[in-house]
């Protein structure tokens, strides 16, 4: 595995060896697919959206500054594209109303979810992820899944921390009323334990 930084292959490919932007590419294609892939719903969409957002990279290479991590710079233009199609598509799906959750039925969830085996768990995860609206799977997979921070997350989809904080909370309260649903059956009516 090439242990090399991104900025060493920014600073190669700016000097014209075009093949190193296609270590970058490799580095980041599967998760820039899955988020956008989340966002579209749509296989051969996010492919093409994907393959649009690198094209955008490589062209505007110059203009990353480092203020950011590559990484968070690349997945900016990731999702804007995603939201461009979306646009294109007016393919907006209307948020679902909030279930009321509390403190309990939250951890009767977590309890029971504790008991299944991890890779069920990701599964299921992973689908209640893709039922949630677009942007908000989007600002889940961000921060949970790779790691950015609300100030990187506002970075790349250039809403303000607090509005970002917003969208964690309701996402995740979303996304527990989704797995609810999963782990209904685990769950004790009498008394929330797992059965």
């Amino acid at each position: 595995m090439n242990r090399n930084t991104d900025q060493y292959y920014i600073d190669k490919t700016m000097q014209g060896d075009t093949q190193a932007f296609g270590v970058l590419v490799e580095r980041y294609q599967d998760f820039i697919f899955t988020v956008v892939l989340r966002m579209l719903k749509i296989r051969e969409e996010a492919e093409e959206v994907a393959q649009d957002a690198f094209i955008k990279a490589f062209e505007s290479l110059s203009s990353f500054r480092g203020e950011s991590k590559f990484s968070s710079w690349l997945y900016s233009i990731a999702y804007r594209k995603a939201l461009d199609r979306l646009r294109k598509n007016k393919k907006y799906v209307a948020t679902e109303l909030i279930e009321e959750i509390t403190e309990g039925n939250l951890e009767s969830i977590e309890n029971a979810l504790g008991y299944l085996e991890d890779q069920e768990r990701k599964q299921i995860i992973q689908e209640c992820i893709t039922q949630l609206p677009k942007a908000e799977a989007a600002i889940i997979t961000f921060y949970y899944f790779e790691d950015q921070s609300v100030k990187e997350v506002a970075a790349i989809t250039g809403l303000s921390e607090d509005n970002i904080k917003i969208k964690l909370y309701r996402s995740r309260k979303k996304l527990f009323t989704l797995l609810k649903h999963f782990v209904l059956p685990e769950i004790s009516n009498n008394n929330g334990q797992a059965i």
